[in-house]
């Protein structure tokens, strides 16, 4: 058994409460963050889920298992917001080895020591309109390859700021931050679009080596991953028929797709029945009643599964964005090789 290491903690200033345009709903909890404050510990909603609306005043998470490397997803809602509300030191008590962020509305690459000191080798894809979007890949490790494509999609520009897949040893990294099908459904012909050649990239890489994807897949993939199921089928972007059958097609194939691997949604096989989300509205007090989406998450290859070692959802990070950080280690040599 290795010596017992200390966790990474930061302490931070409490920031004041503020608001955000993202709109959408999540929910989780991290079984294996804690959360150290000066006063009480925050309530907690009835799904088990705490109700903080500012990041915690000391953060720390346990060490990583001896053996793999880490990897953390965050829906930021703007870097620029985010780093305002703490961002920075969930990066630093997290330390993760690869950083996917998305939803960066970021203009151009950022110029941080903070970020390429940690993180030497850094993809980011912007999209072609202003404060919009954005997808970025910050790795400890350098990549064998870099894309920031979605081959086949009729609308690149569409695309644009938002994929970055990265090749490793052992796997290809493709983070996303998925289209949005809009208020009212206004665009789900272009989620659709998205779907249908997403599909066909993922199983095309699968085919060379194992696929870890995550990010913001803005997907409620069942009804136990958004707090009003009823009331949101078929009339809310992220749970209708075509995204949850879409995202369903890849984790099991239909019978037509001959010779196309499964994938597993990693943190609900080791969840099954729990009710966490992943994003909070800033309005109507979603975070205070527990009314979330998980739209956040990594998907694996079937045959990646056994080296996955934990999943969890960081429930506690919440405030410098409407999203919370999900988290997953890995056995070491998928990413780096050795």
């Amino acid at each position: 058994m290795p010596p017992k290491k200390k966790t990474n903690a930061v302490k931070r200033k409490a920031p004041s409460e503020s608001q955000s345009d993202n709109e959408a709903t999540a929910q989780s909890a991290s079984k294996k963050t804690k959360v150290s404050r000066d006063s009480l510990e925050p309530a907690v909603a009835t799904n088990g889920q705490p109700t903080n609306k500012v990041l915690p005043v000391n953060i720390s998470f346990l060490p990583r298992i001896a053996g793999t490397v880490r990897l953390s997803t965050w829906n930021i809602c703007s870097l620029a917001s985010a780093s305002k509300k703490g961002f920075k030191f969930y990066v630093e008590a997290e330390d993760p080895d690869v950083l996917v962020l998305t939803e960066t509305k970021v203009n151009e690459v950022p110029v941080d020591p903070f970020l390429t000191t940690r993180f030497p080798h850094c993809t980011w894809a912007i999209s072609s309109k202003k404060t919009y979007s954005g997808t970025a890949v910050l790795s400890k490790h350098k990549p064998l390859s870099v894309d920031t494509k979605l081959p086949g999609h009729p609308d690149p520009s569409s695309v644009k700021g938002r994929i970055v897949t990265v090749e490793f040893p052992g796997c290809y990294i493709v983070a996303t931050y998925v289209t949005n099908a809009g208020q009212g459904l206004k665009t789900l012909k272009e989620k659709n679009t998205w779907n249908e050649h997403f599909t066909t990239y993922i199983r095309d890489l699968d085919k060379k080596k194992p696929v870890i994807w995550m990010g913001d897949l803005n997907v409620a993939p069942t009804a136990i991953d958004l707090a009003n199921p009823k009331s949101n089928w078929n009339k809310t972007p992220g749970y209708t028929k075509d995204e949850t059958e879409a995202f369903q097609n890849i984790l099991n194939p239909p019978e037509s797709a001959a010779g196309v691997g499964k994938f597993v949604d990693v943190w609900r096989q080791n969840h099954p029945e729990d009710k966490h989300y992943t994003y909070f509205s800033y309005r109507f007090n979603c975070r205070t009643k527990g009314l979330g989406w998980r739209l956040d998450m990594f998907v694996v290859s079937e045959r990646l599964v056994e080296k996955v070692k934990m999943c969890e959802i960081r429930s506690d990070i919440y405030g410098a964005s409407d999203h919370v950080p999900v988290v997953m280690e890995i056995e070491s040599d998928i990413v780096t090789g050795n």
